[in-house]
């Protein structure tokens, strides 16, 4: 569906996109990540033909980019950041003027109108004027304009940005929505965000694809089997010796002591973590010293961003 493939950009001596290859052939939402500066937005202007490459080609449903442009773009929805809102129009007004640049007309632009409007929740803000909607609902309008045209793939770019909590909630179930018909691609840099909605995740750093997996998957081949800490009434001492000798601990770091209790933070070397808690858990019971807590934290997607983007790893 859409097929990236050595795709390249330089602004002069500066390489925005270097090299970037991937695929998607599947509906379902997908999440482009990179810290500032990895050439997100270039390589998103490239695949909606807003940006011409340095070399590399972009295909949707196997239509070139730049051979093909009108056969290719009538299959792309695109938002981008600042949505091109003409603010003195009403959401019908504007949705009637893009329908008609995209080559709609008579019943096929009625019907995808009304369909648009549905699918953003827009019909009771359908008559106001633009300028005197939310940025909620403003962002639904652009949404909305990206839908017409029945494109298979649609590409927001940081659909979020700017939006309070409850409007978050609202876009990020307009977009889990949306990816159960169609590919969805969203850049975004709340990770959180991409995590809850996102089936895939592709992650650019240096103009390079470093990572293109599920985030469970990530997780389990790219993350630090995580830590366990516990905190029990004795001192750090004991506590340690208790601990040390079990198989699958990578360390130990004390916490908070005293002759009462202590807290200790133990790295797990095993990818079964909640086995090696399992057994402290056990040794402490068997030994007569109370344990207070006891918790496990696994690596969050922020843990493993980091390490890709700040690394150098490779996908």
């Amino acid at each position: 569906m859409l097929q990236v493939e050595h795709l390249t950009r330089r602004y002069g001596k500066v390489t925005a996109v270097d090299d970037l290859s991937f695929e998607i052939s599947d509906d379902g939402v997908y999440g482009f990540l990179g810290p500032n500066g990895a050439g997100k937005s270039t390589t998103m202007n490239i695949m909606t033909g807003c940006l011409s490459a340095t070399s590399g080609t972009v295909r949707i449903s196997g239509y070139d980019i730049y051979e093909q442009p009108k056969e290719a773009k009538r299959r792309i929805g695109y938002l981008p950041e600042q949505p091109p809102l003409y603010l003195g129009e009403t959401p019908a007004e504007y949705l009637r003027f893009v329908g008609e640049a995209k080559g709609l007309r008579g019943d096929a632009l009625r019907r995808e109108i009304e369909d648009a409007i549905e699918e953003t929740g827009i019909g009771e803000m359908r008559s106001r004027r633009i300028d005197a909607l939310s940025k909620g609902y403003r962002q639904r309008v652009g949404i909305a304009q990206a839908l017409l045209g029945e494109p298979e793939i649609v590409i927001l770019d940081e659909p979020t940005v700017g939006l309070d909590p409850l409007q978050i909630l609202e876009i990020r179930s307009l977009i889990s929505a949306l990816g159960r018909s169609r590919t969805v691609l969203i850049s975004s840099h709340i990770l959180s965000e991409v995590q809850t909605m996102c089936s895939k995740i592709l992650i650019i750093a240096h103009g390079k694809l470093v990572a293109f997996d599920a985030p469970e998957k990530l997780e389990e081949r790219l993350a630090a089997p995580g830590e366990i800490t516990i905190t029990a009434e004795t001192d750090a001492q004991r506590a340690r010796a208790l601990v040390e000798a079990l198989p699958g601990v990578a360390g130990i770091t004390v916490r908070a002591d005293g002759p009462d209790r202590s807290q200790l933070a133990v790295a797990s070397g095993t990818e079964d973590i909640y086995a090696l808690s399992q057994a402290i858990f056990q040794t402490f019971a068997s030994s007569g010293c109370a344990l207070c807590e006891l918790g496990v934290k696994k690596p969050s997607l922020e843990d493993i961003f980091l390490e890709l983007t700040e690394g150098g790893e490779t996908a």
